[in-house]
């Protein structure tokens, strides 16, 4: 009787401080000390307080505070202006929460600029595995820059609760952190001198699909077909879900998005950047129109308008198949370079530094700075800073001699080669489709080919093969995007 007594109490005590810690003032975990602040646009403050109770913001750089109230589910949300970034200016900020007896404040908080960095391996890629880490993990000494890596989740439904800390960049930090994420952040820092914050939200081997939220995938019929319907009437579907990684799990369509994206969607940002594909490799027309409609659920989500978004198109890679020729990795990469017809896209190449043989080339740097470029000149108007490789306009084909003309602002400056060796993995065809290897010689702002074994030459390629590592690249060290001038269908592969 005694033991049942004690078991009572016990338990009226666990209730009494459940019931109390549900009555708590409690702040989104997006919301921490340290995090930067987007500037020059709304700040929303959320969390849970008791029902009908009064919260007030204050921010330092208000005279006074924002005051609302907790709805019936004892949820709230304000808004607070925040200003505009002054280069140089890292002044440190707090906000303070207060509802009732209770008080919350952020410190250390400073105003600049806050980029979402997402996709799979490659985005995860850490700092301390790339192949100038001995020098750049620490070097990474930049207080002014935070970093936030989300911990892994899975949910049916969506989520407003995330796992994570903010922190100062330091070589410590930014070890386990993204390393196309850092240098991108790095890169906007050096030229905006304004603070800078990267949250890194996603997971190796996942999916795109994964990232998407289910109405959307429900209310498109192509996506509805490839993608949601199969999972949902799989036994997939009916597991019970929990936050352990699996390479099965984080494929299936919107678990992602409901856990790692949507606990975010109330932070002002920036913009988004993003490095996936290859779990998604054998996919065309359905990846374009997936990605491109994950891209539109995030921006209305996210209610910031018609955010930027920049993403790198897959590396070189052999998949285990040492035949030169083979293509189907390219006819990929051409359908993600086909996401960049939505608006306020963009897409990143790195042929040039991948690695054929290593699915995660650990040359990071020049992935995270020419994202940056983009960044730089796209979304803060730095039109001085060139961030496109040279881009196939049209090919003039001769009796003896094709000559490769190239969009004229993305060769303003000329062509080269990053060995100073001749520009290799240009292929030519005639009516028969069978492509041959040409020889190539930089003109000025194009490039000239012959090829004996084409006498009737009617279409040309430029590394449109799957593990084709480039050489070409305009005088602005941007390496050129891979082509093809035909429009023939991808050959049914041979089983």
């Amino acid at each position: 009787m005694q033991k049942i007594k004690i078991l009572i109490v016990l338990l009226c005590i666990a209730l009494s401080v459940h019931a109390q810690n549900g009555r708590k003032l409690r702040l989104s975990p997006v919301l921490q000390s340290n995090m930067v602040v987007q500037q020059n646009q709304p700040f929303k403050v959320w969390g849970h307080a008791p029902a009908g109770a009064e919260v007030t913001i204050q921010p330092d750089w208000l005279s006074a505070p924002v005051r609302i109230s907790a709805n019936a589910e004892s949820k709230f949300l304000g808004i607070i202006p925040v200003p505009a970034a002054r280069a140089g200016d890292f002044t440190k900020h707090k906000i303070t929460i207060s509802s009732g007896q209770e008080t919350q404040t952020l410190e250390n908080v400073l105003i600049g600029e806050t980029w979402i960095c997402s996709g799979q391996s490659n985005m995860q890629f850490k700092m301390h595995e790339t192949l100038d880490s001995a020098s750049e993990v620490p070097a990474a000494a930049f207080p002014q820059i935070r970093l936030f890596s989300a911990n892994l989740n899975f949910s049916n439904e969506p989520l407003d609760s995330i796992q994570g800390t903010w922190q100062e960049c330091t070589p410590a930090s930014v070890r386990t952190f993204s390393a196309v994420g850092y240098h991108f952040g790095r890169e906007l820092f050096a030229k905006l001198n304004v603070p800078v914050g990267l949250v890194f939200t996603g997971i190796g081997a996942s999916a795109a699909q994964a990232y998407v939220p289910r109405q959307m995938l429900a209310a498109d019929t192509m996506l509805n077909r490839v993608y949601l319907q199969p999972y949902l009437d799989s036994p997939k579907s009916k597991e019970k879900i929990d936050g352990g990684f699996t390479f099965e799990k984080v494929t299936r369509p919107f678990l992602l998005y409901n856990a790692l994206v949507n606990p975010f969607i109330n932070l002002s940002v920036k913009g988004f950047i993003w490095y996936q594909g290859e779990s998604n490799r054998n996919e065309r027309t359905s990846y374009t129109r997936l990605t491109q409609a994950m891209i539109q659920s995030w921006r209305s989500a996210f209610g910031q308008g018609n955010l930027p978004f920049y993403y790198v198109q897959v590396a070189p890679f052999w998949y285990e198949r040492d035949d030169a020729a083979l293509a189907d990795y390219a006819f990929f990469r051409e359908a993600q370079e086909a996401v960049a017809s939505l608006g306020n896209t963009e897409m990143v190449v790195n042929m040039d530094v991948g690695e054929s043989r290593d699915l995660h080339p650990k040359n990071k740097k020049p992935i995270g700075v020419r994202l940056a470029r983009t960044a730089l000149n796209r979304t803060y108007g730095l039109l001085e800073i060139s961030y496109q490789g040279p881009k196939f306009d049209y090919a003039l084909f001769g009796k003896k001699e094709i000559e490769i003309h190239f969009l004229p602002e993305t060769v303003r400056n000329g062509l080269e080669t990053n060995n100073g060796k001749a520009p290799e993995h240009f292929f030519v065809a005639g009516a028969d489709r069978k492509f041959h290897a040409a020889k190539a010689r930089i003109d000025k702002d194009r490039i000239i080919l012959t090829c004996p074994d084409v006498k009737q030459p009617v279409a040309v390629r430029y590394a449109f093969t799957n593990f084709a590592v480039t050489n070409l690249q305009n005088k602005d060290g941007l390496p050129a995007l891979a082509f093809r001038s035909d429009d023939w269908p991808e050959p049914i592969p041979q089983k």
